[in-house]
C-alpha cells in the first residue's frame, strides 16, 4: 500500500502546484524511459535495488541519499543527481552503466530533463487506475461512424489526417464475419442468401444469426482454451491421458448461452464454493484444474503441487488481469509494484482447494444405473437354476463357512494420527482419508479397550467416491489409481509391540513396478519395501486379518501404525478395523456384511441377510465362474460416468498453510502469507472471508481497472490481429501502451456496465462498427505510415488460426462434421508423431464423422500436439497462451500440400465441386466461392484452368496415379484425381488462409 499512499501524495502536491510547466507526459514519455532503463535496478524490488534509489516511488526519488545528493530535484535538473548520472561522460559514473548495453538517448535524456524541469510529475499507471467512461468524441457531418467505437477512431484518424477505407465488397465482408464468429466460412448457399437480402439490416440480421449459431461457441472457446492450457494428456514425460474434456463442452455451452463473463469468471474460479453449487458450477472449475500433472515416479509430489499452483497464478494474472505476475515468483517484480510477498497471497487465495477427479452426476447416468441394477438382479435370480444340488451344497458350504466365521466387533477410532493426509472417524468407525499425499505415509490409529480379550484383528479396506477410482487406496499417479501399498503393519498394546504371528488376505494384487505378488503377510516382515496391495480389486472392499502372536488382555488399550512408503504416494484412503477374541481367523474373502452374517444362527438371519448369503455361495461356485464374472463386470458399470477433474474447497479443519518460498524455491519455505489482492490494487472486502469465491468476485468487482481492459483489448486483438493494448499479456509498466486509450476504456466501461459482461452483445457491437466493416485493401503510403494498422484505417487482414484453417478446409469440401461434444478425436495425421513420447503411443485415425469433427474436438497431446495445428502456431497445451504467433512458414505450404488430411479434403473438395455442373468454369466458379467466398477473377480463373488441363494430360500419360490420387479406383477416378489437384491448388492460395 506504500506505493499507492505515495501516489496519492503526488496527486494531492500536483494538484497544489498551480502554473507549472506542463512538460513531458509522465505515462507517455517519462515511465517507458524509467521502466525500459532505470527500474530493474531502482524500481520495486528491494532485494536487488542499488545504492538504495529507487525510481518508481516519488517520494523516494525526492528523498536525499546517502552521499547527500537528491536524485530528483523538482523544478531543478541541474541539482538533479539523476540529470548529472545520466549526461555524465565518466564510465564510472553514467547511468545506466555502459555493461548493460542500454544506454539512453540524446531524446531520452531531453525529456527526463524536460520532465523534472516541470516539476517532476508522477502518475498512476494508467492501468493500475479504474476506468471511466470518456466523452464520445462528436463531429458535425460526421456520416462514416456507424457506433461510438467509430467515433474514437474517427477522431483519432482526424487528428492524423488519415482518411478511413471504404466499407469491403459484400462477399468479403460476409466472409470475414463468418471467419471471425463462427470460425468457418459462409457456405454458396449462405452467401447467396445474404447478397440476395438488399433490405435495410441485412448484415446486421447476418450477424445476428452467426451469433446464435451453436458453431460460434465452439469458434470462442477455443481462444478460451489457450488461455487455460488446455490438453486431454497430462504432460511432463509420461503425459497419459487425462479426462477433462467435459470441462471443454461447458465453456462452449456457456459461450454460446451467453453467459455473462463476469459469471462465467465466477464459475470458473470458485463454481464449487457457490451456495447451491449445480453440477455445471463444480465441472466449470476444471479451468484450473488444466495444469499439467508430472506423474514419475521420482517426484515429490508436494512440490509439483506447488508447481501447478505457480502457472495457476501465472494463469489468472495474465488471463484477467493482463499482469506478468509470475517474475513476482522469485522476487519482488522488477517493473510492476507487485511484491515477492503480494504474489504468494495470490497464490494463497487459490491455494485452499483439493483436486479430485469427479464423477459427474447426471440424469442419464442414474437411468443407466437403475437399468445396471435390474440386470444384476435379473442375472442372480437366473444362477441357481444352472446348478445341480444347489440347496444341498449350499447347506454344506454354509456349516463350514460359519463354523470359521468371526465376529468381529468394530472398533471406532479414539484418535487418528497421520503423517499428512486428512483423515476422518466417521460413524461406522471407517477413517476416510483426503487432501495432501506423499511417498511415505503413517497413520497412528488409537483404538479404544475392548470389552474381551483381543487376539486378532481385521482391517478392512473400503471404497469411497472421494477416492481416485473409487479406492481404496489414495495412488493417482505412478501406481494403478485407486490402490495402495501397506507396507508394515503394527501392533501396541500396554507401552510395547505386539508380534503378529500370521497374517491373511481377501485378495492380493501386484503392485506397480514390482515383480512379485504382494500378500498381508509381507506387512510384518519388517521390510518396508514388501507389502498389500489390492490393484486388479479397486472400487470394491477388501480385508486383511492379522492374527496376534498374544492376546491383549480385555481394558488395554491398542494402537494400530499402518506405514504406506513407495516410490509413488500410496497411502489407504479409506479403512476401518475390528478385533475379535478368535485366534485361528484369517481372510476368507468375505464382506465385513457377509461375515457377520455367517457368524449368526440361521434362524437369527433375515431374508434380506439370507439372500446375501447365497449370492456369496454362488459366487463361489466353480461352474458359476463365467455368470458371476459377468455381474461383476456389472457391478464395475455401477461406477463408470462421465468423469472430469475439478476443484474441492478444503475443510475448514484442514486449511491448506501458504508459505513465501524463499526466490521461489518450493524447498525454501519462510513466513505463513496470508490470501489477499495485491497491495497496489484495490483490495478484498473485509466482510468476506479471503478465499477462491473472494478472488472471483474480486476479479470482476467494479472496482477492479484491469479485468474489462484486459479482456475487451483482448477480444478486440481475435477480430482486428492487434489489441488497443499490442502487448496483450502485459499491462504493466513494461507492456505497450495503449493506441487509443478513450476507447479502450469506452469499451471496458460499457462491456461491464451496458453489456452486463455480455460477450456476445460486445462482438455486435465491434463487428458492426464502420471500423470492422473497412476494406482491408492499403495504399503503398498507408502501409509506409501504419504498417501495423495501429490507427484502424483500414479492415483487418490477418492469417487464420490453425483451427479455422483447418475447420474451413473441411466445411468448403462438405465434409465436416456438425457432431458437438464428447471425448476427443484423432484426425489422420502423418506417422510417427506421437510414436517419439514416452510409451511410443500410436495415433489410430478416427473413423465416420469423428474424422472430420471441428479442430476444437481434436485430441490434444501435450508432448506431441496435433502435427498440422503446431504447424500453424497451435499452442501445446503447456503454458497459458494469451496471444499465438502468426509465422508464414515453408512448411505451412508443405503441410496444405501433403499432409494427408489435406489429400483426403482436396479429394472430397474435387468430388464436391464436379457436382456444380459439367463445365469446367462452372465448377472453378463454384471453388472460389466454397473457398474464397467470391469467383476467382479472370486471370486467377484462366490460371486454374490451364492447370487443370495439364493435370489430365499428365494422368492420361500414365504420369499420374488417377486411383491413388482420387482416393480410390472408378470410372471417373482420372477427372476425380484432376479436380483434387485443382482443389489442392486452391487450397495453397495465399487468401484462403487469411481473413481479410
Amino acid at each position: 500500500m506504500r506505493c499507492v499512499r505515495s501516489w496519492l501524495a503526488v496527486a494531492v502536491f500536483l494538484v497544489g502546484q498551480p502554473g507549472r510547466a506542463a512538460g513531458p507526459d509522465f505515462s507517455r514519455d517519462v515511465r517507458p524511459i524509467l521502466s525500459n532503463r532505470c527500474f530493474k535496478c531502482h524500481g520495486p524490488d528491494e532485494a536487488h535495488r542499488e545504492a538504495g534509489l529507487r525510481l518508481d516511488d516519488r517520494d523516494a526519488a525526492l528523498a536525499e541519499l546517502d552521499g547527500g545528493t537528491r536524485p530528483i530535484v523538482p523544478g531543478h535538473p541541474d541539482d538533479s543527481e539523476l540529470i548529472a548520472r545520466i549526461t555524465s561522460t565518466d564510465p564510472d559514473l553514467v547511468m545506466p552503466p555502459p555493461h548493460t548495453k542500454v544506454a539512453l538517448t540524446a531524446d531520452e535524456r531531453r525529456i527526463l530533463t524536460e520532465w523534472i524541469a516541470a516539476g517532476a510529475e508522477y502518475r498512476l499507471h494508467w492501468a493500475f487506475v479504474k476506468p471511466r467512461r470518456p466523452t464520445v468524441p462528436l463531429e458535425e457531418n460526421d456520416a462514416w461512424s456507424r457506433n461510438d467505437i467509430d467515433r474514437f477512431v474517427a477522431a483519432r484518424l482526424r487528428r492524423e489526417e488519415i482518411v478511413p477505407s471504404p466499407e469491403a465488397d459484400r462477399p468479403t465482408l460476409c466472409r470475414r464475419v463468418h471467419l471471425d464468429l463462427v470460425g468457418l466460412p459462409p457456405t454458396p448457399a449462405e452467401l447467396d442468401t445474404f447478397l440476395a437480402d438488399e433490405a435495410p439490416g441485412s448484415y446486421e440480421r447476418l450477424v445476428d444469426r452467426l451469433l446464435a449459431s451453436p458453431r460460434y461457441g465452439e469458434r470462442w472457446a477455443r481462444r478460451w482454451l489457450d488461455l487455460a492450457r488446455y490438453a486431454d494428456t497430462n504432460g511432463y514425460e509420461k503425459d497419459r491421458d487425462r479426462s477433462i474434456w467435459p470441462w471443454r463442452d461447458w465453456v462452449i455451452r456457456a459461450l454460446n448461452d451467453d453467459m455473462p463473463f463476469d459469471r462465467f469468471t465466477i464459475r470458473q474460479i470458485a463454481g464449487d464454493l457457490l451456495p447451491g453449487a449445480t453440477p455445471d458450477d463444480i465441472v466449470a472449475t476444471g479451468f484450473h484444474r488444466n495444469t499439467m500433472i508430472n506423474e514419475e515416479g521420482g517426484i515429490d509430489p508436494l512440490e509439483f503441487r506447488y508447481l501447478a499452483m505457480v502457472d495457476r497464478v501465472g494463469t489468472t494474472g495474465a488471463a484477467w488481469l493482463g499482469l506478468t505476475t509470475a517474475c513476482a515468483q522469485c522476487h519482488t517484480h522488477k517493473f510492476d509494484p507487485l511484491t515477492h510477498t503480494d504474489y504468494f497471497a495470490l497464490m494463497a487465495l487459490l491455494d485452499n482447494a483439493d483436486e479430485p477427479e469427479w464423477t459427474i452426476p447426471s440424469a442419464d447416468r442414474d437411468r443407466k444405473q437403475a437399468d445396471i441394477r435390474s440386470r444384476i438382479e435379473e442375472a442372480w435370480a437366473a444362477l441357481p437354476a444352472e446348478l445341480a444340488e444347489r440347496e444341498q451344497r449350499f447347506a454344506a458350504w454354509d456349516r463350514e463357512e460359519s463354523m470359521r466365521a468371526t465376529a468381529w466387533q468394530v472398533a471406532r477410532p479414539v484418535t487418528v494420527a497421520s503423517s499428512l493426509p486428512h483423515v476422518v472417524v466417521r460413524d461406522d468407525g471407517s477413517v476416510l482419508a483426503g487432501g495432501d499425499v506423499a511417498k511415505s505415509t503413517v497413520y497412528d490409529v488409537a483404538l479404544p479397550p475392548a470389552a474381551v480379550e483381543t487376539r486378532a484383528i481385521r482391517l478392512e479396506v473400503l471404497p469411497d467416491e472421494s477416492l481416485p477410482a473409487n479406492g481404496p487406496g489414495m495412488t493417482w499417479y505412478e501406481g494403478s489409481k485407486g490402490d495402495f501399498f501397506l507396507s508394515e503393519f503394527e501392533v501396541a498394546a500396554g507401552g510395547r509391540r505386539i508380534p503378529v504371528a500370521k497374517a491373511s488376505e481377501s485378495f492380493a494384487g501386484k503392485p506397480s513396478a514390482s515383480n512379485s505378488m504382494s500378500s498381508a503377510s509381507k506387512t510384518i516382515d519388517g521390510d518396508m519395501s514388501s507389502g498389500w496391495a489390492v490393484d486388479g480389486r479397486q472400487g470394491g472392499p477388501n480385508a486383511a486379518v492379522y492374527a496376534l502372536a498374544e492376546a491383549v488382555p480385555a481394558g488395554i488399550p491398542i494402537t494400530v501404525t499402518l506405514r504406506s512408503e513407495r516410490h509413488y504416494s500410496c497411502a489407504i484412503g479409506c479403512f476401518r478395523l475390528s478385533l475379535a477374541g478368535r485366534g485361528d481367523a484369517e481372510a476368507r474373502g468375505h464382506t465385513a456384511a457377509e461375515e457377520a452374517v455367517l457368524a449368526k444362527p440361521d434362524a437369527a438371519r433375515s431374508a434380506a441377510e439370507r439372500t446375501l448369503i447365497e449370492r456369496r455361495f454362488l459366487a463361489s461356485v466353480p461352474e458359476l465362474a463365467k455368470p458371476v464374472q459377468e455381474i461383476r463386470r456389472l457391478e464395475d458399470g455401477l461406477r463408470e460416468g462421465a468423469k472430469t477433474l475439478v476443484l474441492r474447497e478444503r475443510p475448514a479443519d484442514n486449511r491448506r498453510v501458504t508459505r513465501r518460498r524463499h526466490r521461489g524455491e518450493y524447498t525454501q519455505p519462510e513466513e505463513e502469507v496470508s490470501p489477499a489482492a495485491p497491495a497496489f490494487l484495490p483490495p478484498l472486502p473485509t466482510a468476506v472471508r479471503a478465499d477462491r469465491l473472494a478472488l472471483a468476485n474480486w476479479l470482476v468487482s467494479p472496482d477492479n481497472p484491469l479485468t474489462p481492459r484486459v479482456t475487451v483489448n483482448r477480444h478486440w486483438q481475435a477480430f482486428f490481429g492487434r489489441g488497443i493494448v499490442a502487448t496483450l499479456e502485459d499491462f504493466g509498466h513494461q507492456g505497450d501502451p495503449p493506441s487509443h486509450p478513450d476507447l479502450l476504456d469506452w469499451l471496458a466501461v460499457t462491456f461491464r456496465d451496458d453489456l452486463g459482461w455480455s460477450t456476445k452483445k460486445l462482438h455486435r457491437l465491434i463487428v458492426t462498427s464502420a471500423t470492422y466493416r473497412q476494406a482491408s485493401r492499403v495504399a503503398p503510403a498507408l502501409a509506409a505510415r501504419d504498417p501495423a494498422n495501429v490507427l484502424l484505417a483500414r479492415g483487418p487482414r490477418v492469417r487464420l488460426d490453425a483451427e479455422v484453417i483447418r475447420d474451413s478446409m473441411l466445411a468448403a469440401a462438405g465434409i465436416l462434421s456438425p457432431k458437438m461434444g464428447g471425448p476427443g478425436v484423432r484426425p489422420p495425421q502423418p506417422e510417427g508423431i506421437t510414436e517419439v513420447t514416452f510409451g511410443g503411443p500410436k495415433w489410430p485415425a478416427s473413423t465416420g464423422e469423428d474424422r472430420h469433427r471441428r479442430s476444437i474436438y481434436t485430441y490434444q497431446k501435450r508432448t506431441a500436439p496435433f502435427a498440422m495445428s503446431v504447424t500453424f502456431d497451435g499452442p501445446s497445451g503447456e503454458a497459458c497462451v494469451v496471444r499465438r504467433d502468426v509465422s508464414n512458414s515453408a512448411l505451412q505450404a508443405l503441410t496444405l500440400l501433403n499432409d494427408p488430411m489435406f489429400m483426403e479434403v482436396a479429394q472430397a473438395l474435387g468430388a464436391t465441386v464436379m457436382q456444380a455442373g459439367s463445365g469446367d468454369d462452372v465448377r472453378l466458379t463454384d471453388l472460389g466461392r466454397r473457398l474464397l467466398a467470391r469467383p476467382f477473377d479472370p486471370d486467377e480463373h484462366a490460371a486454374l484452368a490451364e492447370y487443370l488441363a495439364t493435370q489430365r494430360q499428365r494422368i492420361a500419360a500414365g504420369e499420374l496415379d488417377a486411383a491413388r490420387l482420387a482416393g480410390g479406383p472408378g470410372p471417373d477416378a482420372a477427372e476425380r484425381a484432376a479436380w483434387m489437384l485443382v482443389a489442392r491448388a486452391a487450397m495453397n492460395l495465399d487468401e484462403a488462409i487469411v481473413k481479410r
